[in-house]
């Protein structure tokens, strides 16, 4: 039986997106944490902060299809320092990117409405998904909003 990703589905998560703290809600295609793809829509606002983080030990690939609106995704280095960067938006045929283990990366969200399809290797064990950059802030504080907008300004600034 097929799983549509349509025009209903996204205006759903992006709706429970809009409605929790953290600005942004998955939808997830894989049926458990264990599937070997996980599979997913994540749906983002601006305003909402990825932490810093890459996949490693174990290592795992992550790719990002834009469905919807304007998403940046930087990659950094060991130190922090910008490595590079993409706005995925289809408008400018930036229609996606791949993200390979060990990279340190972060998501904004540039435009309300903004909707990926996310592929990342499984399974999926929370005590070991995400090893975050230990310079980079913690969620939830102020020095995570200051950082999240210095990042913005940047990009702005390119």
């Amino acid at each position: 039986m097929f799983i549509p990703i349509n025009q209903a589905l996204l205006d759903q998560v992006t709706e429970k997106a809009r409605t929790v703290p953290r600005l942004r809600m998955n939808h997830n295609f894989h049926q458990t944490p264990t599937d070997l793809l996980n599979r997913m829509l994540n749906a983002m606002e601006p305003g909402t902060y990825v932490r810093p983080h890459k996949h490693e030990n174990p290592d795992k690939r992550e790719a990002f299809l834009i469905l919807r609106g304007r998403i940046l995704v930087v990659a950094f280095d060991e130190k922090g320092e910008i490595k590079d960067h993409v706005e995925l938006n289809p408008v400018l045929g930036n229609f996606g990117l791949e993200i390979p283990p060990r990279t340190y990366h972060t998501l904004i969200a540039l435009e309300t409405g903004s909707v990926l399809y996310e592929l990342k290797d499984g399974p999926y064990n929370p005590t070991d998904d995400k090893q975050f950059a230990p310079w980079a802030p913690e969620e939830g504080t102020t020095e995570a909003t200051t950082y999240m907008e210095n990042l913005l300004n940047w990009f702005n600034q390119k």
